[in-house]
């Protein structure tokens, strides 16, 4: 599918009163690679990041340009693209000023600690990840909202295109086919009414999804604001599509619901400035851990992929893992230690059982000693040409969240409450434990991995990046900023080179197919487990180049795209 660059590109005096009228949505094309003088976007679909590009050319900031592809997404990629889930932005604006903006979902007044347990007391992971009981309060469109003061342009403007999108269609790709096909059965068992998503024969490439109900929902939100989303007719058929499944939502949770800025994660790494996300992510805590563990490491000496440094990369992965599932939860409801978990003294300390000439073992490496005190979730970046600087990773946890689209509203909600503690020590969807920081509360937020990051370089934006993944997120963004900042790989090569992954439990190595034998080999002998698995992450990348362009990749791994001017 080719959607002619000139189309993408025009500026807005030659359009006409919709401008996003003169896309063709149903032939277009991925460009994996870009460099361009203006302004750019990746994200995980090509109209998505179009979207995007157009609202730049429009006078557009990075923010508004965030914020229109975000819900483009929620229309051209609703397995993780959202209105009824959640997520995280970190920005670096011109004035120097950094946002974090925490819009993860929330327990529902109703949820309760053991609500997930049966009658043996066991974990039942079922009802925490499929249907209407696993849903936790959306934080998407809160979050549109409290970015928009950082914006330039009207929410009128920047949801333009979604609404277009949704109402005359565009194209599937063969990836969205095959995953709409892949979760049929589920569709048609976990929901009340019928929906967009469901049809007689099985998709494929090239078929037009056209979502009525979403483009009504969006007008609702693009006429009413927050309201028209969290309160009304949207709020209406959300609890009673609760009601029907036996969900916990009710209006009351809804209209309480509000994002929350934070304070970012902001630490050196030689000379580098890394601006990323403060809990209820782990991945700052956990990034900022692990980039200090390795800073006193001669890693670019030892070689990309080489086995030592490979090995030392394995090892802090295991204990910042470690630390994330005993300590880390939603700092509104918890006491986290992290001025300790990332000092360099507690690092330090972390790193005096590490052997080079052996395996670690995560039944010795537990969590440090401090005094008290899915894979299906998207990316986007974001540069423009003012020095404005936008990550947001957001996500409905599980492929298509809980299965269960809004009756009326045309949007799938979230899976998340499957990120919380069913029980501690019991693993979750994607393998993680954790313990009672991240216990299921009434309003409390779980635990994240997300990691939109930002790194500046003379105080000027570098490098934006961040990745899905699920328990793959934290190690795919510290590997890639290592491919960056330490093995000086080219941003095309940092972003689709092969990568690995440990998460403390299971005490395993995973590596993608193309990771080199060799090492594999090496890591073998050293009394590593290794295990061949699939793709690790869909990573995202804008840098700055040496001649003040921005290169902009979108992934090998899937149908991720960049654009830009």
């Amino acid at each position: 599918m080719r959607l002619p660059l000139l189309l993408l590109l025009l500026p807005l005096a030659a359009c006409t009163q919709d401008p996003f009228s003169r896309m063709n949505p149903y032939h277009y094309s991925a460009q994996k690679e870009i460099v361009v003088p203006h302004g750019a976007v990746v994200s995980a679909h090509p109209l998505a990041s179009q979207a995007g590009v157009l609202i730049l050319q429009q006078g557009g900031n990075a923010v508004d340009a965030a914020i229109a592809t975000q819900l483009a997404l929620a229309v051209v990629y609703p397995g993780a693209g959202n209105l009824g889930g959640g997520g995280f932005l970190v920005s670096h604006l011109s004035n120097g000023k950094n946002i974090a903006i925490d819009y993860r979902e929330k327990a529902p007044a109703g949820a309760g600690r053991d609500m997930y347990l049966d009658s043996t007391g066991q974990a039942n992971p079922k009802l925490s990840q499929d249907g209407h009981l696993a849903v936790g309060v959306p934080g998407s469109v809160a979050g549109f909202f409290a970015a928009l003061r950082y914006a330039k342009l009207p929410m009128a403007q920047l949801i333009a295109p979604a609404i277009t999108l949704a109402e005359k269609g565009f194209a599937i790709t063969e990836a969205e086919a095959r995953n709409l096909n892949a979760h049929a059965a589920h569709f048609r068992q976990l929901n009340t009414r019928p929906n967009a998503f469901e049809k007689d024969r099985p998709w494929k490439a090239g078929d037009t999804l056209i979502q009525p109900d979403l483009a009504n929902t969006l007008k609702r939100i693009r006429d009413k604001g927050q309201a028209g989303f969290y309160e009304g007719p949207t709020a209406q058929m959300i609890t009673e599509e609760m009601q029907r499944g036996h969900g916990l939502i009710t209006p009351a949770d809804l209209k309480a619901y509000q994002a929350k800025e934070r304070t970012p994660v902001v630490f050196n790494y030689k000379g580098y400035t890394i601006i990323t996300m403060p809990l209820p992510s782990s991945g700052g805590v956990a990034l900022q851990q692990m980039m200090g563990m390795v800073e006193g490491y001669p890693l670019a000496s030892w070689g990309f992929h080489s086995t030592m440094a490979t090995q030392l990369m394995v090892e802090v992965e295991r204990r910042a893992y470690a630390d994330r599932a005993q300590f880390l939860g939603d700092p509104d409801f918890v006491k986290v230690p992290v001025q300790q978990l990332t000092s360099q003294k507690y690092l330090q300390a972390r790193m005096q059982d590490y052997d080079p000439r052996k395996a670690g073992s995560s039944a010795v490496v537990k969590a440090g000693n401090v005094a008290p005190e899915s894979e299906e979730t998207t990316h986007l970046s974001v540069m423009d040409s003012k020095g404005n600087a936008v990550a947001v990773t957001t996500t409905l946890n599980g492929s298509y969240g809980s299965k269960v689209v809004v009756a009326g509203a045309g949007f799938f909600l979230n899976n998340e409450m499957d990120d919380f503690s069913a029980k501690p020590g019991v693993p979750n969807m994607y393998g993680l434990v954790g313990a009672e920081a991240n216990a299921i509360a009434p309003g409390k937020r779980m635990l994240s991995s997300m990691t939109p990051t930002i790194v500046l370089k003379s105080g000027r934006p570098y490098v934006v990046t961040g990745t899905p993944g699920g328990a793959t997120i934290i190690t795919s963004v510290f590997q890639t900023l290592m491919n960056i900042l330490e093995f000086n790989l080219p941003a095309d090569s940092a972003v689709n080179a092969p990568k690995f992954h440990h998460q403390w439990l299971p005490d395993q190595v995973d590596v993608e197919p193309r990771f080199p034998d060799s090492t594999v080999t090496a890591l073998e002998h050293l009394g590593y487990k290794v295990v061949r698995r699939g793709p690790i992450g869909r990573t995202e990348v804008i840098k700055l180049n040496a001649q003040g362009q921005l290169e902009a990749v979108g992934d090998h791994r899937g149908d991720d795209s960049a654009a830009g001017y």
